[in-house]
């Protein structure tokens, strides 16, 4: 599998799933509880280090080496 995300997008990816994530067992009364759920996402491709969607666009944010 091939690497798109440089360290800083694989960080900032882990930070906003985890947060969403807290949001879901924190605010238990909300009606639309279920959409903090979607930080399942940006978490997995974070720690992964890949994201279909770069690969589909050609988008690459990590480094070059040469």
């Amino acid at each position: 599998m091939s690497r798109y995300m440089g360290s800083i997008d694989r960080a900032l990816r882990i930070i906003v799933g985890i947060a969403l994530l807290i949001g879901f067992f924190v605010n238990t009364e909300a009606s639309l509880r279920w959409l903090y759920l979607i930080g399942i996402v940006p978490l997995v491709t974070g720690l992964i280090g890949s994201c279909p969607l770069y690969s589909i666009l050609g988008i690459k944010t990590c480094p070059t080496r040469r």
